[in-house]
Parts: C-alpha cells; structure tokens; sequence
C-alpha cells in the first residue's frame, strides 16, 4: 500500500496534469485592445500622458539649471540652449516610450 502511495504522490509531482489543464482553461487577462475603437482610445490617452510628461520634465529642468532656458531659447535665439532643451525633451520621450511599450 505505501508503494502505490508512493507512486501516485512521485508521479502526480512529476505530471501535474490538473495544472496543464488549467493553465489551457484560463482566460488571459490583457489590456491589449480588442477593438479598433480601443486601440484609438488608447493611443490617445498614451499620447496626451508622454506629452504632458515632457512638458513637465522639460519645465523641471529648467527649473535646475541656472538662468531661464526658455527665455535663453526664444528671446536670446541661443541655439546651444535649443539643442539642450531638445535633448532633454528626447531623452524623456525616449524613456517614456520604452515604458510604454515594455
């Protein structure tokens, strides 16, 4: 009797069959769209939160820095500023992306 306790325990370890099953059964949860209607909803919520996030990130660095970027930018036509600001607002949108993506 202990043998055939044995086997059945050893073999239901090795072949989780129940759980196979299971796994087949189970609906997969996604927030992938399932509809063109969502794809568009989607992408627009996606778009207006990275733009928002860059206007943000653009206005906290120049928060950080010395002297007024934006005024350096538009009043001054320094372009060294310009090529600045446009790094940083690429390097966010970069990062904002992956995110979004991944």
């Amino acid at each position: 009797m202990k043998t055939i306790l044995r086997s059945l325990l050893l073999s239901s370890l090795l072949f989780p069959a129940p759980a196979l099953l299971a796994a087949d059964t189970v609906p997969a949860d996604t927030w992938h769209p399932q509809s063109l209607g969502m794809a568009i909803g989607y992408m627009l919520i996606f778009a207006a939160i990275g733009i928002a996030a860059a206007i943000i990130s653009f206005k906290i660095f120049d928060k950080c820095t010395p002297g007024n970027l934006q005024k350096e930018i538009v009043e001054n036509k320094n372009i060294a500023a310009a090529i600045i600001g446009a790094a940083v607002i690429l390097g966010v949108c970069i990062i904002i992306a992956a995110a979004m993506v991944g």
